[in-house]
C-alpha cells in the first residue's frame, strides 16, 4: 500500500540496522511484523503494517544504540550517566518518577535535572527471554529498588508481547477491516509481584507499571484523546498541562469531551488525563502518512490511585495521571530536542501489594493504514471524532 521511500522510516531497514547492534525477536503476523528487543528490556523497537516494505512506526535513537553500554568512565557528564535513550514505541516502565516516593531521586536529593536517574531496571538491565514462538515472546526478571523516602521494594517482573491477528483486531475496533487498510496490533501483559517479606504500604511509597510508546513525528501529526465530559469539583481538570509548563492553544485545544494535542517534535510539552476523565483509549492520526494510532488498557479498580510523578514534594502523591501524551521539542534555547518524538503513555494504579501479589497491567496498540473514508470511520468509532475534524483542528 503505502510505501515509505525514507530510510530512517523503512522497518525492514530499521530492524536490519538492530540486528547489527543487538539480539532482535520479530514476531508476524501475515504482513504484519513487531520488533522487539529481549536486552532493552523487552522494549517493542518498532512495527509495521508491511514487514517487507513498510514504515516502521517506532522511534529509534540509532546513535545512542550505535554508540553501546558506555563505561562509568566514558559516562561521566553524559546523558546516558542518566539514562540511555534508546527509544522503542513500547517500552516497560516504573513510577513514580518525581516526589517523596520516587525511584528516580534519592535519598536527601532535590528535584533538578542533574539529579535524575533512570533506575537501572528500565535502562541498562537485560530481560530474561523465556519462551518464544512466531507470535508471542516472554519476559522475566527480578530486582531490587529504593525510592526517595528509603523503602526498598524487592520485584519480580513479567512481560509478554503478543502480535494480534486481524480479528483481534476487529474485536477490539468492533468493526471489520477491509482490504483497503493495511493494519498491525500487538498487547503486551505486564506484570510486576512483591517478591519481598514486607507488604508495600502507601504511607511509605508505592510503585506502579508504566507504560511508554515513542512514534516518529510528523508536521501532521494530531494526538486525540477522548475523555468523561462533567464538572470538575467531581471530576477533576479536564487535562493537566503543568508538568514542562503551560500549553499554549497552538499546540492544545480542550473541547467538552475531547482533546487534540500536537505530535509534531517542535515544542516540548506533555499532558495528562485523571482516571476519573479516562475513556480508556488514547489515539493519534498522522494525514502525511495516513495512519491511525490507537493505544488502549485494561482498566481497572485503584483503591489506592495513580502515582503522582510531579517533580516536587507532594501532598497527594497518589493522585496522578493514568494516560499522557508527550510532544518533543528542545528542553531549553540552545538545546537541542532529545528526538524528535511523539508518546502516548498509560499508567497501572498504584500497587499496594502483599508478599507474593501481582498487579497485571495490559496495554494494545493499534497502527492502521489506508484509505481515508475507512479510517475516519475508525476514528468516529473509537475516538469519537473524524479524521477531517482531527486535521482542520489547528
Amino acid at each position: 500500500m503505502t510505501k515509505n521511500t525514507k530510510e530512517h522510516r523503512s522497518f525492514a531497514k530499521d530492524v536490519s540496522f538492530l540486528q547489527k547492534h543487538t539480539d532482535i525477536v520479530v514476531l508476524k503476523n501475515d504482513n504484519s511484523a513487531v520488533a522487539v528487543a529481549p536486552l532493552f528490556q523487552g522494549r517493542v523497537m518498532t512495527s509495521t503494517t508491511n514487514s517487507v516494505e513498510g514504515t516502521g512506526f517506532g522511534w529509534i535513537n540509532k546513535k545512542v544504540i550505535e554508540t553501546g553500554f558506555l563505561s562509568e568512565e566514558e559516562r561521566k557528564g553524559r546523558i546516558e550517566n542518566q539514562i540511555y535513550v534508546f527509544g522503542g514505541e513500547e517500552r516497560f516502565w516504573l513510577g513514580p518518577e518525581g516526589g517523596q516516593f520516587s525511584i528516580f531521586f534519592k535519598k536527601g536529593d532535590n528535584f533538578d535535572f542533574s539529579n535524575w536517574k533512570t533506575p537501572a531496571v528500565i535502562d541498562t538491565d537485560a530481560f530474561t527471554l523465556v519462551t518464544k514462538t512466531e507470535s508471542t515472546v516472554k519476559f522475566k526478571h527480578s530486582c531490587e529498588l529504593i525510592n526517595k523516602s528509603g523503602t526498598i521494594f524487592k520485584m519480580g517482573i513479567g512481560r509478554t508481547v503478543t502480535i494480534l491477528e486481524k480479528k483481534s483486531i476487529e474485536n477490539i475496533l468492533k468493526k471489520d477491516i477491509s482490504t483497503k487498510i493495511e493494519f498491525v496490533g500487538y498487547q503486551t501483559n505486564n506484570q510486576i509481584t512483591n517478591t519481598g517479606e514486607v507488604a508495600w504500604i502507601p504511607e511509605t511509597g508505592l510503585p506502579s507499571i508504566w507504560i511508554l510508546g515513542m512514534y516518529n513525528p510528523s508536521p501532521e501529526t494530531i494526538v486525540v484523546i477522548p475523555f468523561k465530559e462533567g464538572n470538575e469539583i467531581e471530576l477533576g481538570e479536564k487535562v493537566n498541562d503543568a508538568y514542562f509548563g503551560k500549553i499554549s492553544e497552538e499546540y492544545l485545544i480542550t473541547k467538552e469531551d475531547v482533546l487534540f494535542f500536537k505530535g509534531d517534535g517542535t515544542k516540548r510539552g506533555k499532558i495528562g488525563v485523571g482516571a476519573k476523565r479516562t475513556q480508556g483509549i488514547a489515539g493519534s492520526y498522522d494525514a502525511n502518512g495516513k495512519v491511525l494510532t490507537l493505544v488502549t488498557y485494561n482498566i481497572q479498580e485503584a483503591p489506592n490511585g495513580y502515582v503522582n510523578s510531579s517533580w516536587e514534594y507532594q501532598e497527594e502523591p497518589y493522585v496522578g495521571d493514568v494516560l499522557n501524551a508527550y510532544n518533543d521539542g528542545s528542553p531549553e534555547p540552545g538545546v537541542p530536542p532529545m528526538g524528535p518524538f511523539y508518546e502516548l503513555e498509560t499508567s497501572s494504579p498504584a500497587a499496594a501489594l502483599k508478599p507474593n501479589e501481582t498487579m497485571v497491567h495490559i496495554q494494545t496498540t493499534i497502527h492502521l493504514q489506508g484509505e481515508e473514508q475507512e479510517l475516519s470511520e475508525i476514528s468516529e468509532a473509537t475516538l469519537g471524532v473524524s479524521l477531517d475534524e482531527i486535521i482542520k483542528m489547528f
